[in-house]
């Protein structure tokens, strides 16, 4: 049985997951290339942190989304621990990021993830994202996979 909650980015297991990502993610790319941003120094008001916990409590998985001014946001630190791989707790924990983000009025999300991540692009086309073109901050960069996904057909109603 697992649960998926917003919670504060200060729980050390979710920053041990998100140590665990990064030194991943490091192997895997150039310093030049790994947009690892320092979540702790995110206001929480910009942020909707989530964990994905066992039934004992531990968190397994996480991810997060950066709010901005414009109703979009950035979809940041997803990740599920390999042993809990497989079971459709990345669909959830995305589906679960992006019903938070539409409550604090996002109508897009945005993401970037890096070419040799292949189940997480695989994952971000099963939960509908596409292919677009590098966003603010990021310049394009071959080693870099923009997506994006609109959350509300009308963004006229995510005002409302």
């Amino acid at each position: 049985m697992y649960s998926i909650a917003i919670e504060p980015i200060d729980q050390p297991d979710i920053l041990a997951l998100i140590d665990k990502l990064d030194r991943y993610q490091s192997s895997l790319y150039p310093e030049e290339s790994n947009h690892l941003v320092d979540l702790s120094t995110i206001p929480a008001s910009d942020m909707i942190m989530q964990a994905i916990r066992d039934s004992r409590g531990q968190a397994i998985g996480c991810g997060a989304v950066l709010l901005n001014v414009d109703g979009s946001g950035e979809i940041k630190r997803v990740f599920i621990d390999s042993a809990h791989r497989g079971q459709l707790l990345g669909e959830k924990l995305v589906a679960s990021l992006e019903a938070s983000a539409m409550e604090r009025g996002c109508h897009t999300l945005l993401l970037e993830t890096g070419i040799h991540q292949q189940a997480a692009i695989r994952l971000y086309e099963r939960c509908g994202y596409q292919a677009c073109a590098a966003f603010a901050p990021y310049a394009p960069d071959p080693l870099s996979v923009f997506m994006t996904k609109l959350l509300v057909a009308d963004v006229r109603l995510a005002a409302l």
